[in-house]
């Protein structure tokens, strides 16, 4: 498309001094062939390394995995610290040799990409008193196994328990991906007929207009199951708008590229929904601008071209994104490649990784930093999903907040006016003050009941996620 040009028009003196070069980092997209530097991948052509099945037959699913495809490129003690670390995760391993190719190995510790896939059991820390494997109370909230119905008009599907990569901070840990040594694993295997009673409980529900098909990953759906969840969900009259929720594209985006059948099944769903009037997208899920390469350019657009509307869901974890000039970079970087920046979490509050987990107030003060450096439709919304099942907050909406114990106290009154619903800080990001009362369980009740007191909600009951051993008597 030939577009005019304006050579011809006189530039008029700058109201503003030139900006920075740093300004610009976030349109700077690796496009070498990054992957060679990884001793398994370095006669690997670039068709061969775009090809999502060799992403997917490469992937690294334990520490031998990473022994053999790093070789020397990673020391020893490295390796043994990842091999501890991996007795005592929540979560299987599986990480895409895109994501691999993409991780500083010289310094592997502090690498963001390194920090959410392979768990070094020397930086582990303590769960926190108030931790569970399901801090979001899914499981009580589902009619049928694998659909979440908490929201009015809201549901969560989920179709299977895999993914293309398996995050250390996942919210479902009680499900997704193999059994551990630490957690024995809920069953959501992709089986059509438990599918087909989640549909039949939506059509029962006419208030249901919004369904999020997540899991696992429909990534790993093959296409004419994804196509039978859509059309399924699209042919149920009140449902108006569909999300596919896939963190793919941050961690395999040549699928987009090379799976030609599952990019045109979602772009046909897409199209069938538009016909019906009805929203059909992808969610994604993007955390450190570091995943985001001219690959994922690539596959953007031809999403974009197509009619795909992308938007990115992140989470704050520690040593990932809880600079302010990263996440200012990563948000910049998303809506470069017309990916829109949607929500940050707050971390949610699950066992086996309290290391990567923020304060509240690291939230609230990145948002302030982040808002005004670009566009508010592009400018993401701070949450956090209220432990217990109170639904996404804005993350400094709480009614009471203490640094110093950490306790954050929300309420949801759109899910149920009569409870409460308390975030907890990293105890290891406390004043000494708090960690020193976090040391002795018999305060807890009573710092739980002092959070309530200032809150005024101190006759509302706490949900119920929170362990006994920390409600006020």
């Amino acid at each position: 498309m030939k577009l005019p040009s304006i050579d011809h028009i006189p530039v008029p003196e700058p109201l503003k001094e030139p900006v920075e070069r740093s300004d610009l980092e976030h349109r700077d997209l690796d496009d070498s062939e990054f992957w060679k530097r990884i001793p398994a991948f370095r006669h690997v052509t670039p068709d061969e390394f775009l090809d999502h099945r060799f992403q997917n037959r490469n992937s690294a699913k334990s520490p031998q995995d990473l022994k053999d495809l790093l070789r020397d490129l990673a020391p020893e003690s490295f390796l043994e610290d990842v091999e501890e670390g991996m007795r005592l995760a929540p979560m299987a391993m599986r990480i895409s040799p895109y994501i691999l190719s993409l991780i500083d190995w010289a310094n592997p510790y502090h690498d963001p990409l390194r920090t959410q896939f392979i768990p070094v059991a020397s930086t582990r820390l303590p769960d926190h008193p108030a931790l569970t494997l399901d801090s979001l109370h899914e499981q009580a909230d589902s009619p049928t196994p694998g659909l979440v119905h908490r929201y009015h008009d809201k549901v969560l599907f989920l179709p299977l328990d895999v993914c293309p990569v398996y995050c250390r901070f996942c919210t479902r840990s009680y499900a997704i991906g193999t059994d551990t040594e630490e957690v024995e694993k809920v069953d959501y295997k992709p089986a059509v007929e438990r599918w087909d009673r989640a549909f039949a409980y939506l059509a029962s529900r006419p208030e249901v207009e919004d369904v999020v098909v997540s899991g696992g990953d429909t990534y790993m759906l093959p296409p004419q199951r994804v196509r039978y969840i859509g059309e399924m969900l699209l042919a149920i009259p009140h449902i108006r708008r569909i999300r596919f929720a896939s963190k793919g594209p941050a961690v395999m985006p040549m699928k987009i590229l090379s799976d030609r059948d599952w990019t045109d099944t979602l772009v046909e769903l897409v199209a069938k929904g538009r016909a019906l009037h009805k929203e059909v997208v992808l969610h994604t899920h993007f955390n450190s601008p570091n995943e985001i390469t001219d690959i994922t350019r690539r596959a953007m657009d031809v999403l974009f071209e197509r009619g795909v509307k992308v938007r990115n869901q992140s989470v704050l974890i520690r040593g990932v994104n809880d600079d302010i000039d990263d996440m200012i970079t990563l948000v910049r970087r998303l809506s470069f490649i017309n990916v829109q920046p949607y929500y940050v979490y707050q971390h949610d509050m699950v066992m086996g990784v309290d290391e990567l987990r923020t304060r509240v107030a690291d939230s609230v003060e990145i948002e302030r930093h982040v808002r005004g450096t670009t566009a508010g439709f592009n400018t993401p919304t701070f949450v956090v999903d209220a432990p217990g099942g109170g639904g996404k907050r804005d993350v400094h909406s709480y009614d009471h907040y203490d640094e110093t114990s950490g306790i954050s106290v929300y309420r949801s009154p759109s899910v149920d006016e009569n409870r409460v619903y308390l975030y907890f800080d990293p105890i290891d990001r406390l004043p000494e003050e708090g960690r020193e009362r976090w040391e002795d369980p018999e305060q807890h009740p009573a710092m739980v009941a002092e959070a309530l007191s200032e809150a005024g909600l101190e006759d509302l009951e706490p949900a119920a996620t929170v362990p006994d051993a920390l409600v006020p008597a």
